[in-house]
């Protein structure tokens, strides 16, 4: 698991998670709907990218997204229970 405190840190682990899966934008892309300039984008200028776009692409990569607060044990388990 990896802390990510900035969106400029967001777009370079998701960029090493790709990597790390030997993905290329293009291919990664494709899996979810996303262009190969919105991968891209999303790993450079995370800043701007849309909740719903970034959440595909994390799909892409199988990843997750956990909320803590700064300085909780981020092995907590408790689900949270906030419904839609």
């Amino acid at each position: 698991m990896r802390t990510v405190l900035t969106a400029n840190q967001l777009g370079k682990v998701l960029k090493g998670y790709r990597r790390e899966q030997k993905l290329t934008q293009t291919a990664t892309g494709e899996t979810v709907g996303l262009l190969q300039k919105t991968v891209s984008r999303l790993e450079r200028d995370t800043e701007t990218a849309s909740i719903e776009s970034l959440f595909k692409l994390m799909s892409a990569l199988n990843l997750e997204m956990r909320i803590n607060r700064k300085g909780e044990a981020s092995t907590n388990n408790k689900q949270s229970k906030v419904e839609w």
